[in-house]
């Protein structure tokens, strides 16, 4: 999230956070202009899908891969209405599309169109042409 908030700041926008408090390592960052203050995940997580109109993860940890995984999952059961959903680093996330070709498809708890609406991008420059053009790879099936 600060590499976010930083990039907002600096270019002269509005930085806004949903933060949550966790037992370590957690805080606010110095770029932000206003924050949330969440004690559980699900409260932040909808309060980060409320109002998107992208989604951009960056190689993380656990907390933004079930961000990631929890947008996904809406995505492709069509409670949420489509936006981007880009993975920035195609090093750190080939690694997680390679395992889900191999498990997920092989086992049928997936399909290719389910993997195919994640986008990745290596550069800035891709995630900004990506969101500007509303990039939206469509998962088939009714609307919610």
């Amino acid at each position: 999230m600060e590499a976010a908030n930083r990039g907002a700041h600096e270019a002269g926008g509005v930085s806004l956070g949903c933060n949550i408090q966790l037992p370590r390592e957690q805080k606010p960052n110095g770029y932000l202009n206003k924050f949330i203050q969440f004690e559980h995940f699900f409260a932040r997580k909808a309060m980060l899908v409320k109002s998107s109109c992208a989604f951009v993860v960056m190689p993380c940890g656990f907390g933004t891969l079930d961000e990631a995984f929890e947008i996904a999952t809406l995505m492709q059961n069509h409670k949420l209405e489509r936006f981007p959903l880009i993975a920035c680093g195609r090093a750190f996330w080939d690694k997680f599309v390679a395992l889900a070709q191999d498990a997920m498809l092989k086992e049928g708890t997936a399909s290719l169109a389910d993997l195919e609406f994640v986008l990745c991008a290596d550069s800035a420059d891709e995630v900004v042409r990506i969101v500007r053009e509303g990039d939206v790879r469509e998962v088939p099936g009714p609307r919610v």
